[in-house]
C-alpha cells in the first residue's frame, strides 16, 4: 500500500519536516502498514512490542481487561498519533494492555532499529519523537493527579480544567464520548452524569454531549480545594 505523504506529514513523528524529505526517508527504511477494522485487535496484553505504530487512519483504544470481566479504557489514540514509543527501548517490551481499533484504522509500523535510523538521519524527528515521551510523561501524570481526587467533583473538575488548559478556550469540545470519560476518570458512568448535572445546577458548566462550556471558572477551580 502506498503512504499518502501528507497524511505522514501530520503525525506527531514527521511534524513539520517537509515532503520531499519524509519521502526520502522513508525510501531508506523498511516499514509495514495494517488495515483494521471496528474492534481488530492490534495487539494483546503481553505481545511483544518491536515496533513503533503510527496511526495513519482511524482510532485506536488502549483497553485494560480485569479478572472480573471489568474493561477499562486506559487511553485512545486518533489519526496523527504514535503508540509503543516508550514500549520498544525498555528492557521488558511488552504491551502491558491491549489495543484495538474504534473504526476503520491504519497504521504504519516501524521497527526499533529503522526508528534509531530515522532519528540518526534527521534530528527533527529525534525532537518530535522526545516531544512525543515528554507528553506521554505529562499525560502519566495528569492520570495519576486525578486518580489522587477524593470525589467525583474534584475528578471531574480537573478533567475539564485540563481540556480548558489545552484548548484554550471556555468553550470545550471533549475528544471522548462519556463512556471513555467515565472509564479515564475510573468512575462509573451514572455518577458522572449525576456530577455533570449537579455541576451545571450550580452554574459551574453546561454541557450538550461532548461540548462543555465553562460558566465560572474559578468556581470550577475552586471545587478542586473545597
Amino acid at each position: 500500500m502506498e503512504i499518502n505523504i501528507k497524511t505522514l506529514k501530520k503525525s506527531v513523528l514527521f511534524k513539520d519536516i517537509n515532503e520531499n524529505i519524509i519521502s526520502e526517508l522513508l525510501d531508506s527504511i523498511v516499514y509495514t502498514i495494517k488495515e483494521y477494522q471496528p474492534k481488530d485487535i492490534i495487539a494483546i496484553e503481553g505481545d511483544s512490542c518491536d515496533d513503533l505504530g503510527i496511526i495513519l487512519k482511524g482510532n485506536i483504544e488502549i483497553h485494560k481487561p480485569f479478572e472480573s470481566g471489568q474493561v477499562v479504557t486506559i487511553n485512545h489514540f486518533s489519526q496523527g498519533n504514535v503508540f509503543g514509543e516508550a514500549l520498544i527501548f525498555s528492557g521488558r517490551h511488552e504491551y502491558p494492555a491491549t489495543i484495538i481499533s474504534s473504526d476503520n484504522a491504519t497504521v504504519l509500523f516501524v521497527s526499533r532499529e529503522d526508528i534509531i535510523n530515522l532519528m540518526t538521519m534527521n534530528r527533527a524527528i529525534l525532537n518530535n519523537f522526545v516531544g512525543v515521551l515528554s507528553n506521554r510523561i505529562l499525560m502519566l501524570n495528569e492520570r495519576l493527579t486525578n486518580l489522587s481526587y477524593n470525589s467525583v467533583r474534584k475528578k471531574v473538575a480537573n478533567m475539564i480544567l485540563t481540556e480548558y488548559k489545552k484548548q484554550k478556550s471556555l468553550k470545550l469540545v471533549l475528544p471522548f464520548s462519556r463512556k471513555k470519560m467515565s472509564e479515564l476518570l475510573n468512575i462509573p458512568r451514572p455518577s458522572l452524569s449525576r456530577e455533570l448535572i449537579n455541576m451545571k445546577n450550580d452554574r459551574i458548566i453546561d454541557f450538550q454531549r461532548n461540548e462543555i462550556t465553562i460558566l465560572n471558572l474559578k468556581d470550577l477551580e475552586d471545587s478542586l480545594i473545597n
